[in-house]
Parts: C-alpha cells; structure tokens; sequence
C-alpha cells in the first residue's frame, strides 16, 4: 500500500493530538524558564523514537532539544523548528478573574478554541510537527528522507538580559561545525493560520538621546532646548518614512516605513534639558540593515542646527544581525513549497496561500546565514498572540496535523509496503 491509497486523517489520533498541546500549554515556559517546557519534548521525542536526540544549554539552565526520524534513505533531509519561549503573563489572571480563562497554562477549550499563554505563538506549531509525526507512523508510512526537529529558546523579547535568539544561534553554530546534519529546507513554526510565508520583513529598533541644557522659564535664551530639537527630529524622521515608503514594495509585505514608538522629556517651568525618543523601522528583503540604520542617522543629525544638542543613537535589539534581524526570502519556484501548498489545501480547503510574515523571526539565520531555503508555517494567528486572547483553533490545529504528515510524505518520499 502507497501513501497515495491512504486517507492520512483516518490515522489522526485527535485526543492525543489535543492532549499534547494542552500539555504544552500547562508548561510555564515565559523566556527564561524553557526548561520547564524542554522537560515535556525530551519525553515526547523520545515516545516518538527519534534518535541522535541532543540537548544542550546556551545560557546556564537553559536547553535547546534536537533530535531526527531516520528515513531509509534516499531522501531529502526536512527540519521542523520552533521556539519553547513565551512572552509574559502579566495582568491575564486580572482580565480573566473568574473565568475558565483566568489560568493562563489552564488551556481550556471553548468554543473549538484552545486558549493559553503560548497556544499560538508557537506551542501549536510545535506539537503539530511532532503529532504528524506519530500520525505517519500510524499509518504505517516509512520515509526515505529524515525528518529533523530543533526547539530552541529566547525568541522572545520582554525579559531582562533575553530576547536575543541565544538559543538558535547556539543551534545554528552546530549546524556549521558539522555537529547536527544540515537540512535541506526548513519550516519555522511561527504562526501563520496554515498560510505559507517565503518572505518577512526585517527590523531594527533605535533608541535616541537628545541632551541640551536647561535654564529658568524667564530667561529660555541661555538654555538648549532639547525638547524642541526633538520635535525636528521626528519631523525628519516621519518625512524620512515617506521618502522610504515611497521608492519600494514588496508584494508579500508591502512598503517599508518607520514607526516613533516613544517619546520622553520635558523640564519642570524650565527649558527641557532631556529627551528621549525611540523608533522601529521595517525593512524589505533586499535592504541594507547597515545602509538603513545610516540613513536614520542622517535624517537624525541632520535635522539640529544646534551645536550645543548631543545626539546618541543606539540599536537595543541586535538578533542576526548587530543592529536587529535581516529581511529575508526565498524562491517562490521551490518545489516543497508547491508540495506545502498541495498538503495543507487537502487538509483544510482555503489554506496554504503564500503570503508575507508581518513579523520578524528566526528563519533568516537559515535563509542569510546558512543558505538554506525556510518558510513559515503552522496554525494559529499571530494577530491574537502576545495578547489576552491568545488561543488556537482546534480545527486548525488537526488539520495542520494531517497537512504536515502529508508534507513530509511528500517532501522526504516514501518507501513502498
């Protein structure tokens, strides 16, 4: 019997699809603490066979996990990875106070929504691919490629002294001493409601500080503004923005902009000695994070005439690259990502468009660094995470299941029984 005289969801083991992720769910795991949720995988990959399964810390009491599937052989090798981190859970219980929602590891399922701290983003993902897993051995489809999976941690930003991908870097170091195999193509498991995204914007955050010098309300001449200079400022910056959003667009993530995000200063019946502002600024595949952060400051420097101002710019949020995460993208003609495409579509009828990552996350360390084409895929909708409302369909969420097992069947290829 081939893959072909199969009906994979008639294998689906729905129970214990769900269990796995609300076990997920229940495990604390705010940026930080993975281990906790690390614990959870060991058991899973193991129940599930994989071998060379490997953990290592890169920050003190904080693991990654990784291990494979041996195909036959034959095959490509295909890579599931995903990050263990949530953000935090403050004020939740208040929001919720009184309702079955009000524990956030609680994963209650309402109304075919399983809610919880990390349902989405991406503890969804990440039992989908090991669920496909088990739904292939089910029934009884043997694979001639490998199927990889990596759990890393400190995605997430929010946590003092975290929030740097420490945990894929680390990862990725291993891949290019030749340590862990090198995949073929990767799928990142970000949340995409089971849409396919070959793109994602890049990033990079900058922090400005404007100092002058303060003086007495009456007599504002003998003072250096710094509130005003920064009202230029953000003058340049925001006419800087249009000049950006202008001249390029992509079609899977449209037009690059800046956003001010903050803004603070002031002085007490005195000219404002201190002021601080800070900015994020998306970028297309294909720009220069360098040449990007040099045009801000240029717009920034260029905008004061006062050569009593001091301008310090510094950029708080370096992940791949020193000053934040590189814009990536991969060719759209790929053949896996037709075979995504076609597994997802006979899973759940309207899913699998290609569309563009409104986000930036970790699949530029492959598509960048190491040259290894990556999407993201998995249910869930980001629009919803890092809120009160984080949850995930069950529907979704089995039908990923059955898309991923069916992926992998196409991708890796399989023996005939």
């Amino acid at each position: 019997m081939t893959l072909h005289d199969k009906n994979l969801s008639d294998f689906l083991d729905r129970e214990g699809a769900l269990s796995l992720l609300r076990s997920a769910i229940a495990r604390q795991s705010i940026t930080g603490n993975e281990g906790n949720f690390v614990a959870l995988l060991k058991d899973e990959m193991l129940a599930r066979d994989l071998s060379d399964l490997g953990s290592a810390e890169f920050m003190p009491g904080r693991p990654n996990i990784w291990g494979t599937r041996k195909g036959k052989g034959g095959g490509p090798k295909l890579l599931f990875i995903g990050h263990t981190d949530t953000v935090h859970v403050d004020g939740w219980r208040e929001h919720w106070a009184g309702d079955e929602r009000e524990d956030p590891f609680g994963a209650p399922i309402i109304d075919g929504e399983i809610w919880g701290r990390g349902a989405g983003d991406l503890k969804a993902g990440i039992c989908t691919s090991l669920s496909a897993l088990s739904l292939l051995d089910s029934a009884g489809i043997a694979l001639k490629g490998d199927v990889n999976f990596a759990f890393v941690g400190d995605e997430e930003s929010g946590q003092p002294g975290s929030g740097v991908s420490a945990g894929i870097k680390h990862y990725v170091e291993k891949i290019e001493t030749g340590e862990i195999d090198r995949p073929d193509f990767v799928v990142y498991v970000e949340p995409t409601r089971l849409a396919i995204y070959p793109a994602q914007i890049g990033f990079f955050i900058a922090d400005i500080s404007v100092a002058g010098k303060s003086a007495y309300f009456g007599v504002p001449e003998l003072g250096h503004d710094a509130l005003k200079a920064s009202h230029k400022i953000m003058s340049a910056l925001w006419a800087h923005s249009d000049a950006v959003s202008a001249r390029a667009s992509h079609d899977l993530i449209g037009e690059g902009f800046l956003l001010i995000t903050t803004l603070n200063g002031g002085g007490y019946i005195a000219v404002p000695e201190q002021c601080t502002l800070s900015l994020i600024r998306k970028l297309l595949p294909g720009e220069s994070l360098d040449e990007a952060a040099a045009e801000i400051e240029a717009a920034v420097r260029g905008a004061v005439d006062d050569p009593n101002i001091n301008i310090e710019i510094s950029y708080p949020a370096g992940r791949d690259h020193a000053l934040g995460g590189e814009a990536s993208e991969i060719d759209r003609g790929h053949p896996a990502l037709a075979q995504l495409q076609s597994a997802i579509g006979s899973a759940m009828a309207g899913r699998g468009a290609l569309e563009g990552a409104p986000f930036w996350s970790e699949k530029s360390f492959f598509t960048n660094r190491l040259g290894i084409p990556a999407v993201y895929c998995a249910p869930g909708d980001i629009r919803n995470c890092h809120t009160f409302e984080e949850r995930v369909s069950v529907e979704e969420y089995l039908a990923g299941v059955v898309a991923f097992a069916g992926f992998i069947a196409s991708y890796c290829g399989v023996e005939d029984q």
